[in-house]
């Protein structure tokens, strides 16, 4: 019985890497403004729950947005998702109704001859627009955000070493126990013990994904300018984060971050599933704010020589004033 019982726990811990992995790995392409061409065809379907014990086995579901010549394959976004990758915006600057982040999309769609992903998200306001009946408007507010600055006493942060000269990986023969994410965007590496997970990108280097015996997730990031580093932490505080270190280049950096913290992010990703920790309950953003908390996100970057600043400053919105929570038949 004892051992059955490890065993479930392996597997589950396994299963919540995998998906913190997928959350780490998704990216958004975010690029034009005005809406003057449009997607000669375009289909949207309600996409499907992601499937923990699919992920588990290695089947990784299309998330994000992926542009091969004129198809456009859009997987596991909503409709804030979306509205984020057409206006050049960042998701704490899209405003609007709650129900915006629930409900996810599959999109295909074939751009004319002729055009290029830089015509993607001119195509895609139009899209919007049309299927989803999207108005909106801008807006300036002054806002509470937080500065990433140095610490008193300098930082501990160590440069990264020169990239290693690899040869290309084979995409439609990765290594066992790797998966190659499309468009070139890089590889997961799953440990298949439950102990963690690698994810590989061009941009930035290394990230190892692993537990820790107290139940926290460690991650080990070998190459991230600090403009990176500070948009990784948008989705661990309840404040957008905006690097003023003035520090330049790329660092190895290291976090340690609760479970509950990592099970908010998978939340605000559409991934109402459990992960596995200690505990439940309380969101990542919530702890976050307590920087005397033992687990605090505040506590690890201080273990960098970093800091938090809370500060306001003035920041442009998208506010949806209208959108319908389906859009119009295919």
């Amino acid at each position: 019985m004892a051992a059955l019982e490890a065993g479930e726990k392996t597997m589950f811990r396994l299963r919540g890497i995998r998906l913190v992995a997928l959350i780490l790995t998704a990216q958004m392409l975010v690029l034009g403004e005005s809406p003057a061409k449009t997607f000669e065809v375009a289909t949207i379907k309600t996409a499907a729950p992601l499937n923990p014990a699919l992920i588990a086995a290695g089947q990784m579901p299309k998330v994000g947005m992926n542009v091969q010549g004129t198809r456009v394959d859009i997987g596991f976004m909503s409709l804030a998702d979306l509205i984020v990758a057409a206006y050049k915006t960042k998701p704490y600057q899209v405003s609007g109704p709650d129900g915006m982040k629930s409900q996810r999309f599959d999109i295909v769609a074939k751009m004319p001859d002729g055009a290029s992903k830089d015509d993607v998200p001119e195509m895609l306001q139009a899209l919007l627009a049309e299927r989803f009946g999207l108005k909106s408007h801008k807006d300036m507010r002054e806002d509470s955000v937080y500065a990433l600055v140095v610490a008193k006493g300098g930082h501990k942060l160590k440069e990264s070493p020169p990239d290693p000269e690899v040869p290309p990986a084979d995409a439609a023969n990765p290594p066992q126990g790797t998966i190659s994410m499309p468009n070139g965007a890089g590889q997961i590496k799953i440990d298949r013990t439950g102990a963690g997970a690698t994810v590989t990108t061009p941009q930035r280097g290394t990230t190892r994904v692993a537990m820790t015996p107290d139940g926290h997730m460690r991650m080990e990031m070998s190459k991230m300018t600090m403009e990176a580093f500070a948009q990784a932490l948008n989705p661990l505080v309840d404040h957008p984060v905006y690097d003023m270190t003035d520090l330049k280049g790329n660092y190895q950096v290291s976090l340690e971050l609760s479970m509950d913290t990592m099970m908010n992010v998978a939340k605000a990703a559409g991934m109402n599933v459990p992960l596995p920790g200690p505990r439940g309950g309380a969101g990542g953003a919530a702890e976050a704010s307590d920087p005397s908390g033992a687990s605090s996100i505040f506590n690890s970057i201080q273990q960098l020589g970093l800091r938090l600043e809370p500060r306001k400053m003035p920041l442009e919105y998208i506010v949806v004033d209208h959108a319908e929570k389906t859009p119009t038949e295919n």
